[in-house]
């Protein structure tokens, strides 16, 4: 046995819905590549997709056993615990689930990836609080850390399989079982969507979107949903609590009982778990109860092992190795795996313990390892990867019987069971397509069986759903038809809305938005009933937002009002931009008038407040536009700056400019005013957050605005634009575009050096120019506008003297071009 220990090994334990998975995906996509190992297929499809989203397709690796998708550039690997890459060097690694190294089936390869996988700066292992003390002994150096669960997980007794409350999910442990718990669903409460560890990752996921849509609100399952698969359930329930192991049939252990039932609330919504009967070995006993509730399990004192480097000089040698016994006290020998009987039993025949000699010796192993997704058995399986021996010991496996094997499987027709098994049968082709080596044209033959198990997995979604789901007019509908004043209506905290339990829509604010299962005839009652039944919570809703502070309001990107991430309003052109109309959104029709009222009245009073707070130099200045005190010049200053969101150019103002008393320009310093020599502006309306507010109030005045701020500095202007203006934050010199407060910068320095040359041409200071990335010939035009006129040059260096500064022209205002040419800078 091999085992390295090094630094940085972080092991993160706790139960259900901690965030460890998540946590594993935020360490290793921070990471320059990495590799996580998952228990199931389903599992490690559903997170290959997550990380596709931050990463994307070309740099994302996914390695299963019957699906391998590694682009040329892969740096991220999201693989089952059996395909884990141990020979690729990367930066982080992670085991999830490890404590499965109890497993008697699987043990030996989680124990295994626990010891050997290691990430070149960072390894994490996820799992039960079970696994501390093995830890502790088998990597000393490793660093614990503990996850409490987001939610509470509490009891909630028998109940029935008619009153299990919605959104539950049934557990069942074989497919026996949970085939006729969906269908006795089926006839209790109109359909279940079904999900069990065989199933393709294509025919699960069809399966879970029919449940999380609300399509079925119930789902039957095999415990594979205890391995972290996310799912919108509120309620687990046990069909029973004993399982056959593959040797016999037991009762769960505590630990197995809150991996499943762990899988109930998500997040910080708490979830229940329960069973079907109430007394019985199916029960639970009040010590199971306390325990998964308080999160206390059996500690783990060992975990199964087998060398996970076997010997492969001979067969004798590798199975020697196999069944060596570990040397650590906490380690067990694993039971004898599947792998290992074929292995044993195919050395048996004289014919293959010949041919298996030298390089035969690991493709013997490799075939073995052939899962047996059909559970054929020892017997039939130890005959198939016979028969893929005989031919990879003689190079590779016949096209034509390959080709013969899957095309038999090409077929979709019949019930749910046959389609079942030609699924777990063409996993097997599957399997052996993604073997580089075994195949003339591997990659042709791993594309034809993904294609085929894609079109079989279609084909049982239709059939599960055409067998388990009823889609037939429901109880609901005949209730209400029967009379829409005596059904009770009732509205949980998400915003649910149920008759007589079943759910009919939901409450989103103060819209009420249908159940998207109902038809066309029933969703006319089921909106009558809503809007005669949802009166007092709407009022009552209207009077929780007139109470809020102001930090439950929030203003989008977009211009609207939002109250807890939810619209109730937008704004509109008022009698001036710092003083904008306030339009309720239309869903706020349904209040009574007074209400309505009350509502507009608190928005004012919060949306005047945030303008002062956001924006304090445009309301000051709105203030003065209409002082009579403030005199003919603040006023005209004032308000050309309210009409630029705190912006203006100098030249068109430059006579009041001049005629501004030091009274005047001391009220504009004092409230953030820079009368610049081209521009006047406040440098706070420059950053991010004051932008959102400047982009609102100028497009509710009718103003188009930029997506988004620009970045810092000169900007190269599209082909073609029109220029930019000082309401846009930007002024516009040829072909670029500089920010005005950068335009200032260049002012104060070309002055600076005016005076300090006297009458003598200068040069203006090349290195700000070259930090603020301009053109030569931005600098030139810059120069001429700010009033300094070209001389010959010295050596290059062009040089500047003093002829004073343009006079205002007349010229039509163009309050609708302000943001023109930056329009598009935003979205590139």
């Amino acid at each position: 046995m091999t085992r390295i220990d090094r630094p940085r090994v972080t092991a993160v334990l706790g139960p259900t819905n901690t965030g460890k998975t998540h946590l594993a995906i935020e360490r290793m996509c921070a990471h320059s590549s990495g590799m996580i190992g998952f228990p199931l297929r389903l599992l490690a499809r559903e997170v290959y997709d997550r990380v596709v989203a931050i990463k994307g397709p070309d740099r994302v690796a996914l390695i299963t056993g019957e699906e391998r998708i590694v682009p040329p550039d892969a740096r991220w690997f999201l693989c089952t615990a059996e395909s884990m890459p141990l020979q690729r060097d990367v930066a982080f690694v992670a085991l999830d689930e490890a404590q499965l190294g109890a497993d008697a089936e699987r043990g030996h390869v989680f124990t295994d990836r626990l010891l050997r996988a290691r990430g070149r700066e960072e390894t994490m292992i996820l799992g039960s609080e079970a696994l501390r003390p093995v830890l502790r002994a088998l990597i000393p150096d490793v660093e614990i850390v503990e996850r409490p669960r987001f939610s509470t997980l509490s009891y909630a007794g028998a109940k029935k399989l008619s009153r299990l409350p919605r959104r539950s999910a049934i557990v069942a442990f074989s497919a026996e079982e949970v085939y006729a718990t969906a269908e006795m669903l089926r006839r209790l409460r109109g359909g279940a969507a079904v999900v069990m560890g065989a199933l393709s990752p294509r025919t699960r996921n069809a399966q879970v979107a029919m449940f999380q849509a609300g399509e079925v609100d119930y789902l039957v399952a095999t415990d594979a949903i205890g391995m972290g698969l996310n799912l919108d359930v509120g309620h687990v329930a046990f069909a029973g609590l004993s399982k056959f192991d593959g040797q016999r049939r037991r009762r769960l252990t505590v630990a197995e009982m809150a991996q499943i039932a762990g899988r109930a609330g998500r997040h910080q919504r708490d979830g229940t778990f329960g069973g079907l009967v109430a007394e019985g070995p199916d029960s639970f006993e009040p010590e199971e109860v306390a325990a998964i509730e308080a999160h206390r399990f059996p500690r783990l004192d060992w975990l199964y092992w087998r060398e996970g480097q076997p010997d492969l000089s001979s067969v004798d040698a590798l199975i020697a190795s196999l069944t060596t016994r570990p040397d650590h006290e906490r380690l067990r020998a694993a039971p004898e795996a599947i792998d290992l009987k074929v292995l044993k039993r195919l050395v048996e025949d004289p014919a293959i313990r010949a041919s298996a000699r030298g390089g035969n010796v690991s493709r013997l192993w490799a075939a073995c390892g052939i899962p047996d997704f059909a559970k054929l058995g020892l017997d039939p399986h130890a005959r198939f990867v016979a028969r893929v021996f005989g031919y990879l010991a003689q190079g590779h496996i016949p096209h034509q019987w390959f080709a013969d094997e899957v095309a038999r499987l090409d077929r979709t027709e019949g019930d749910v069971e046959t389609i079942a098994g030609r699924i777990a049968a063409i996993r097997s082709w599957a399997y052996i397509a993604q073997r580089p080596d075994w195949l003339a044209d591997p990659q042709a033959w791993a594309a034809r069986t993904l294609a085929i198990e894609e079109r079989l997995s279609d084909a049982l979604h239709a059939s599960l759903t055409q067998r388990f789901v009823d889609k037939r007019t429901t109880a609901l509908a005949k209730k209400i038809g029967g009379g829409l004043g005596a059904l009770p209506v009732e509205i949980d905290a998400e915003g649910e809305v149920t008759i007589d339990t079943h759910a009919i829509g939901r409450l989103e604010g103060f819209r009420f938005v249908v159940a998207p299962d109902a038809n066309a005839a029933d969703k006319r009652l089921l909106l009558a009933t809503a809007e005669k039944r949802l009166a007092g919570e709407r009022r009552r809703r209207a009077q929780t937002l007139v109470a809020s502070d102001d930090g439950a309001f929030a203003l989008t990107h977009a211009g609207e009002i939002a109250a807890d991430r939810l619209i109730v309003a937008r704004l509109a052109r008022g009698p001036s931009l710092a003083r904008p109309q306030i339009a309720l959104d239309g869903a706020l029709d349904c209040l009574d008038p007074a209400v309505r009222q009350a509502v507009a009245t608190r928005l004012r009073t919060w949306l005047d407040a945030a303008i002062a707070r956001a924006l304090p130099a445009v309301a000051a200045l709105a203030d003065a536009a209409r002082a009579k005190e403030a005199g003919p010049a603040l006023r005209s200053v004032a308000g050309a700056m309210e009409a630029g969101a705190g912006f203006a150019a100098r030249l068109p103002l430059r006579e009041a400019v001049e005629a501004l008393t030091p009274d005047n320009r001391r009220w504009l310093r004092r409230h953030g005013v820079t009368v610049g020599a081209l521009d006047l502006f406040d440098p706070r309306l420059l950053k991010a957050g004051a932008q959102v507010w400047r982009r609102a109030l100028l497009a509710a005045a009718g103003t188009p605005a930029v997506d988004a701020l620009p970045p810092p500095g000169a900007v190269t202007l599209p082909r073609g634009a029109p220029g930019a203006t000082p309401a846009s934050g930007y002024r516009a010199f040829g072909a670029q575009a500089v920010r005005i407060d950068l335009v200032e910068r260049v002012a104060r320095a070309a002055h600076d050096a005016r005076e300090k040359a006297g009458k003598v041409p200068f040069a203006p200071d090349a290195t700000l120019a070259v930090s603020i990335g301009l053109h030569a010939a931005t600098v030139a035009r810059l120069m001429a506008e700010l009033g300094f006129r070209p001389v010959a040059p010295v050596e290059g260096i062009a040089r500047y003297v003093w002829q004073g500064r343009p006079r205002a022209r007349r010229v039509a205002p163009t309050p609708d071009n302000a943001f023109a040419a930056l329009a598009g800078w935003g979205r590139a």
